[in-house]
């Protein structure tokens, strides 16, 4: 097998090896066999055309071309020119799968079903990533930057995929990358013949170990050293514990490596996919549970709080965490006067659910849960240690079900010093609209409770808020003044807006992120699918601690202690809370009932005075299909023009590249050196006359290029170097002559005019030479044909061929 073919293979190899890392971002993995032979296509093409032999340029410009008509094929065939050839409706097509292709990525939560457009995007990326590595270690020669798609490719999988599993991923990328380097290693040691191979003798006259081992020994050699190399990767990076695992630790853990009593919590962001959760087109079923509680319409299932705010996010503090203890700790600020009562809660995680956070009920009392788990205590959660997550686990919560009265709240007394200063603290980029419109709507509030409870009927009822989680995402001061304006948005908007207004107050606040109750199945359990996912705010009261509120309209459960206007009856008592954002726009027209009450106005069933949802406008701009079709059209014009130019200074690399050592590779170098420079001289304006001597030849260049010293000697020391190699018996080889040609090209540049100079470079006209050669193909291959069709008819009718 030769270099070349060794180098595509072992290419294309690394590029379905780094692929792989993609395969847990989806739930299936029928794409990747799709991807693999594309690849190979498009690698066999490359062969080819190398084989020809094509111009660099021109290689993979063909291999680009075979890979858009393969696409085409799979994805484009009833929209194409004959099934494969892409028009103008193809290419639109290509734009809209990749646009409903991205609107899924954002959609669904990881693993991802494998739409139209999805497969579009890992197949399409896949060739795309296995052009370049093909381009760049096979037709360039050069493997090391080869390495920079890969690890784009492997990056983007590792920084999206969850588990534990993201070593092998890791090995298989380094592997496939290893192979490449040495395949690459092995090709350029073999352009050196035998040298290690022990042909000769060594010092002394010793004799040189020759046959097939030694010819081997620096390819074992570099074999040996990229396992070394792979290993160390592998295995350094978890001895330190700064690195956390290195690249193979597991995303947004954010747990130390250490797995005693001590170890930092890090400030990891839980609300990346909160509202693509929100928007899924399918519920996926996040988790099921049963509970002896007599009522589930305030056991929240939370995951984290968020009370780091600097303006730009809210997010959890740095905090040490601790194992699990037995018997949690009894809720801070939580005193004895206070109704309670313990419900146990059995939770099923599902298979595909893969959160570093512990979804469980608050406060909780007792976790019961097997695995690397750890516990903060001011947040009252358990996160995952090394790479632990919720994916499959079956854990048991005791949990209190706390309800205090609205006297308590109001008569509660001022909180610690230490908890004041962390949990009212403010960025100072904070606009100050947020703390007037926090004065303006708790004006005439006695404490904090009637304070708090003003928030949020101004929110969930009072201030022509509505419930749209197609609004732009954002957790800063920036969305915050935007919401307060637009007065639109989804539960992120609602619960950090309140929690960042009542810290404006002096309240201790923070934002809790987790699920509404789910829905009951009829059998007991209750099921929690990811439109349940929520974010709601919890303050803090001195006597009952962090208690939980409702901002958000058509969301979650009002609690009763807010309630100031709650039935006799209790009839507000639904075993699961609504998750539809249809109630905002209810068609009831604006009217007040006394009789009304908060939860009743919060769920939809008195009169609305929030404004209909207005939706936003449809244009945005030229279909994908469009730009794409402009952007191809724009390429075209750019790079045939150039095309020319490009095989110009490929054919001129060759003739003036090293070669081999025989008598043969001297004359041939020698001759393709004069060609370069006759060929220089016919793109200034002087044309080849193959009817002279080299040596006229020369002195016709030096007349009309009006060329002087040292581009005239330098014409006639090659036309002397070909002479001596036509006549002489024994060829010498001539040092110099790539140095001799490029100072004719010096010299008949400088002789020319600008324009001339554009036309010599832009518009060579040796480049007539590729017609030349295309015509003389052809004129071979219909002689061939036309004497093998004499031939067959010439044989006699019965002999066999």
């Amino acid at each position: 097998m030769s270099g070349g073919a060794r180098l595509s293979i072992c290419a294309t190899l690394a590029t379905f090896l780094a692929s792989c890392s993609l395969l847990p971002l989806v739930d299936t993995s029928t794409w990747l066999l799709e991807a693999a032979i594309l690849l190979t296509v498009q690698a066999a093409v490359g062969a080819a055309a190398r084989r020809v032999p094509l111009a660099r340029p021109l290689t993979i410009a063909a291999q680009a071309l075979v890979s858009l008509l393969l696409l085409t094929l799979s994805f484009a065939r009833e929209q194409a020119i004959g099934a494969i050839v892409p028009g103008p409706e193809a290419f639109r097509y290509f734009g809209l799968l990749l646009e409903a292709g991205g609107e899924d990525v954002s959609r669904y939560a990881i693993p991802a079903p494998v739409s139209d457009g999805i497969r579009l995007m890992l197949v399409g990326g896949a060739l795309v990533i296995g052009l370049a590595v093909d381009a760049l270690a096979v037709t360039f020669r050069s493997a090391a930057p080869a390495g920079l798609p890969l690890l784009a490719l492997y990056s983007v999988a590792a920084g999206l995929s969850e588990g534990g599993a993201d070593w092998l991923w890791f090995v298989l990328a380094a592997g496939g990358y290893l192979v490449l380097l040495l395949a690459e290693g092995r090709d350029r040691l073999s352009q050196w013949g035998r040298v290690f191979g022990g042909t000769g003798r060594g010092v002394g006259s010793a004799p040189v170990a020759d046959g097939p081992g030694a010819a081997t020994a620096p390819v074992r050699t570099g074999r040996r050293i990229g396992a070394v190399a792979l290993g160390i990767a592998l295995v350094v990076p978890l001895a330190l514990p700064a690195l956390d695992g290195g690249v193979l630790g597991p995303s947004g853990s954010g747990v130390g490596s250490r797995s005693g009593g001590g170890g930092m919590i890090s400030a990891v962001n839980p609300l990346v996919s909160l509202q693509n959760s929100l928007n899924q087109p399918e519920d996926r079923t996040v988790m099921t549970y049963r509970t002896n509680a007599e009522q589930t319409q305030e056991l929240y299932l939370r995951i984290v709080s968020l009370d780091k705010f600097d303006g730009t996010t809210w997010s959890p503090s740095v905090r040490s965490i601790t194992d699990v203890p037995s018997t949690l700790p009894n809720p801070p600020g939580l005193g004895p006067d206070i109704r309670r009562t313990e419900v146990q809660t059995n939770i099923k995680a599902a298979d595909w659910y893969a959160q570093d956070w512990l979804p469980m009920p608050y406060p909780a009392s007792q976790v019961s849960i097997d695995g690397r788990w750890r516990f903060e205590e001011i947040g009252r959660t358990l996160v995952g240690d090394h790479g632990q997550t919720t994916r499959g686990e079956q854990y048991s919560v005791k949990s209190l079900v706390v309800q205090p009265t609205a006297q308590q709240l109001a008569n509660a007394g001022p909180a610690p010093g230490r908890l004041l200063k962390e949990f009212t603290k403010v960025p100072a980029s904070l606009p100050d609209v947020v703390s007037r419109t926090a004065l303006e709507v708790t004006r005439g509030a006695a404490n904090n409770y009637e304070r708090a409870v003003k928030l949020q009927d101004y929110f969930a009822v009072d201030g022509g808020f509505t419930y749209n989680t197609e609004v732009q995402a954002g957790s800063g001061s920036a969305a915050i003044v935007r919401f307060l304006k637009q007065k639109e948005g989804f539960c992120v908007h609602f619960a950090f807006s309140m929690a960042a207004m009542a810290r404006t107050l002096g309240i201790p606040a923070r934002v809790a992120v987790g699920f509404t109750p789910g829905s009951a199945s009829g059998d007991g359990t209750y099921t929690v699918g990811l439109r349940d996912a929520h974010a709601w705010p919890e303050l803090y009261f001195e006597g009952v601690g962090w208690t939980r509120f409702e901002p958000t309209p058509t969301r979650g459960y009002t609690p009763e202690y807010t309630q100031d206007d709650t039935p006799a009856d209790g009839s507000s008592t639904s075993a699961a809370p609504s998750d539809s954002a249809s109630a905002a726009t209810s068609s009831a027209q604006p009217s007040e009932s006394d009789t009304c009450s908060t939860q009743q106005r919060k769920e939809g069933g008195c009169a609305s005075t929030a404004p209909a949802l207005v939706t936003g406008s449809s244009d945005d701009g030229p279909p994908l299909g469009t730009i794409l079709l402009v952007a191809l059209a724009a390429l075209l014009v750019l790079v045939v023009p150039l095309l020319p130019m490009l095989w110009r200074l490929r054919i001129r690399a060759l003739r003036l590249g090293s070669g081999g050592r025989s008598d043969a590779d001297v004359a041939g170098r020698t001759l393709a050196a004069w060609r370069e420079v006759t060929d220089t001289a016919w793109d200034h304006g002087i044309p080849p006359d193959d009817s002279q001597t080299p040596r006229k030849a020369a002195a016709r260049i030096v007349r009309l290029g009006h060329l002087e010293e040292p581009a005239a000697d330098a014409v006639r020391r090659v036309a002397a170097a070909v002479e001596q190699v036509l006549y002489a018996p024994r060829p010498q080889p001539a040092s110099g002559l790539g140095d001799d040609a490029r100072r004719v090209y010096a010299g008949l540049h400088a002789e020319v005019n600008r324009p001339a100079r554009l036309r010599a470079t832009l518009a060579p006209r040796s480049a007539v030479r590729v017609v030349w050669a295309a015509e003389e193909r052809r004129a071979r291959f219909t002689a061939g044909l036309r004497a093998r069709w004499a031939a067959a008819r010439a044989r006699p009718s019965g002999q066999e061929s």
